[in-house]
């Protein structure tokens, strides 16, 4: 530690220079963060704090900065009272239950599989995590052709097993949102196939042989003590897949472009839309600040409840 002052020869005292070793090396380390401060201040808050202005504003994208108009709280009373919205928020949490949960089910289950009775565990790992790490678009069209209503190999087949009226899939308003979340499903269950592998080597395998002892099935070691002792796991996966699935937006903007009739349209899409379509920033702000807030209290909900399972 670099002493406060120190004793010339001449008993004259030397005053601390401001400008220390340390203080040099900070201002070092301090200058190479400074691109990454800056533009998280423009790109991050700056953004965020202006669309929060906008939300209370009138502003018709095409007319520049000039053009921004505060209006109040209107924008957010015409949201709660546009039909388009209560449909996106609909098929959003209609969407968020066909993949969070059942995304997490079958993961776990093909997870212990993999994991106690397959060989070549690797393999199916790299398997399974292809379509994750794969261009959403690529494997939206793919599944566009798979599920083509009159051409595509899914309904072919179905007609070979004498199904004569085929589901419509996408095109179909009572089929199309329940058609994209199993494609989402399929590509993103490689990832959480992967984190509940990850989980399932830190249990100790001295409880499972203690279960075997006590003459416990394969059932009763699989819910006494995998799913209790992955409950770190699964409170994560849970969290980041709640929040990504309010956040869809490309396989939907790809496949259906909201439709049809509005089947599939969720938040994302609804502010891409007004902001993007119809130039109304304003608006569009104001759904994203709902969105904001939705997220905001199921996250806070699903921690709230996390520690009081944990207590």
């Amino acid at each position: 530690m670099e002493p406060a002052k120190s004793i010339l020869p001449q008993g004259q005292v030397k005053p601390r220079r401001f400008w220390s070793p340390r203080r040099k090396e900070a201002l070092v380390g301090w200058l190479f963060l400074l691109p990454e401060i800056a533009g998280m201040l423009l790109l991050n808050v700056f953004a965020l704090l202006f669309s929060l202005y906008l939300s209370f504003s009138e502003w018709d994208l095409l007319s520049g900065i000039k053009g921004i108009k505060f209006i109040g709280l209107d924008n957010y009373a015409k949201m709660f009272q546009d039909e388009a919205i209560g449909q996106a928020l609909k098929n959003n949490l209609l969407y968020t239950v066909f993949t969070v949960p059942v995304s997490i089910a079958v993961a776990l289950v093909m997870a212990v599989l993999i994991h106690s009775k397959v060989y070549g565990k690797d393999y199916f790992k790299v398997v399974f995590f292809l379509p994750y790490i794969s261009s959403i678009i690529a494997i939206a069209a793919v599944w566009s052709a798979l599920l083509h209503p009159s051409l595509g190999p899914v309904n072919q087949f179905l007609l070979e097993l004498g199904i004569t009226n085929p589901p419509k899939w996408l095109v179909d308003p009572k089929t199309s949102l329940l058609s994209i979340a199993l494609i989402s499903t399929w590509a993103g269950i490689g990832y959480t196939v992967i984190i509940y592998m990850a989980g399932l080597t830190n249990i100790p395998a001295d409880l499972y042989e203690a279960a075997d002892i006590d003459g416990a099935s394969s059932l009763q070691k699989f819910f006494k003590i995998t799913v209790p002792l992955l409950r770190p796991t699964t409170f994560f996966l849970f969290v980041t897949m709640l929040i990504a699935s309010f956040k869809v937006f490309d396989i939907i903007a790809f496949l259906t472009e909201g439709g049809p009739h509005n089947s599939s349209t969720v938040l994302v899409f609804r502010i891409y839309e007004e902001g993007f379509r119809n130039y109304n920033m304003g608006y569009a702000s104001a759904i994203s600040w709902l969105l904001f807030a939705i997220i905001g209290i199921l996250t806070a909900a699903t921690w709230k409840m996390r520690k009081e399972d944990a207590a």
